[in-house]
C-alpha cells in the first residue's frame, strides 16, 4: 500500500486508534473520511482537521451501513481504501443479567458491521485496499471481554481469508493487530498504563512503508508469532 494519495474511510476514525490514523493518514497527504455515532465528536476532528470529510453513521445499523456506502458512491467514488477500525469491547460474564444483549451488540459492530462494509465497499472499482484492525487478543483471550476476544478472533480469521479471496480483484488486504493501548475502549481509564497511541501508530507505518500487510506492536508482535505452549503461557498469566 502506498502511504499518501489516498482517499481513505476510517470508520470510528473520530478517537483512539481510529483518530491516530487519521491523524497520520492526513500527516501523509490523504484525503481521510470518518464516520461515527456522535456528531459532536466527528465536529472536534474537524475543528483540528479541517479537511476532514465526515459522515454520521450508526454502523450497528445496517441500514446506516448501506445509506453510508451509496453517500461514498455518489460523492466519493474515487475512494480506495476501507479501514474497518471501530469496534466496542465489554467486560462481561455469562450470568449477567445483560450478556446476551451486550453480546449481541458486539457481535454487530465488530463482526457484522465491518464483514457488510467489505461486501458493499468492493463493489467500488477505484478500491484498492482494505484494512482491518483485529487485535492480539485474536491469538489467546482475555476472559474478562470474552464475547469482544472472539470476535476479533473471527475477524482475524476473515482477513486471512480475504487477502487470498481478494487477489484476483487486485485489492490488497492489510491487519493492523494491536495490543492494549492508552484508550477509552472499554471505558475510560482503563488503558490508562498502556503504551500510547502515537507510538503504536508510527510503528505501524513504518511496516506499511516495509511492504507488510500484518501490523503489529510490542505484545501483539510476540503474541501473533506465538505457538500453542506460549498462548498457553500469556493466557495463564492475563486470567490469573
Amino acid at each position: 500500500m502506498k502511504v499518501s494519495g489516498n482517499k481513505i474511510l476510517i470508520t470510528g476514525g473520530a478517537t483512539g486508534i481510529g483518530l491516530g490514523l487519521t491523524e497520520r493518514f492526513i500527516a501523509e497527504g490523504n484525503q481521510v473520511i470518518i464516520c461515527g455515532r456522535r456528531q459532536d465528536v466527528l465536529q472536534e476532528v474537524v475543528s483540528k482537521y479541517p479537511s476532514v470529510i465526515t459522515k454520521a453513521c450508526d454502523l450497528a445499523n445496517e441500514t446506516d451501513r448501506i445509506d453510508l456506502y451509496n453517500w461514498i458512491a455518489e460523492n466519493h467514488s474515487d475512494l480506495n481504501v476501507l479501514i474497518n477500525n471501530a469496534g466496542i469491547q465489554n467486560r462481561v460474564h455469562p450470568m449477567d443479567k445483560d450478556y446476551y444483549e451486550k453480546a449481541q451488540t458486539e457481535i454487530n459492530i465488530n463482526v457484522l458491521a465491518p464483514l457488510h462494509l467489505i461486501t458493499l465497499f468492493t463493489q467500488l472499482k477505484s478500491l484498492d485496499t482494505v484494512i482491518n484492525v483485529t487485535s492480539g487478543l485474536a491469538f489467546t483471550p482475555m476472559s474478562q471481554m470474552p464475547v469482544y476476544c472472539g470476535t476479533k478472533a473471527f475477524f482475524h480469521s476473515l482477513t486471512l481469508s480475504l487477502r487470498h479471496l481478494l487477489l484476483p480483484q487486485n485489492i490488497e488486504v492489510i491487519e493492523i493487530i494491536p495490543p492494549a493501548l492508552n484508550t477509552d475502549l472499554g471505558g475510560a481509564g482503563l488503558h490508562d498504563e498502556f503504551p500510547p497511541v502515537s507510538d503504536f501508530i508510527d510503528a505501524i507505518f513504518q511496516q506499511i512503508k516495509d511492504g507488510k500487510n500484518e501490523l503489529t506492536f510490542g505484545l501483539s508482535e510476540m503474541m501473533s508469532k506465538a505457538g500453542p505452549e506460549q498462548l498457553q503461557g500469556i493466557f495463564k498469566r492475563m486470567n490469573p
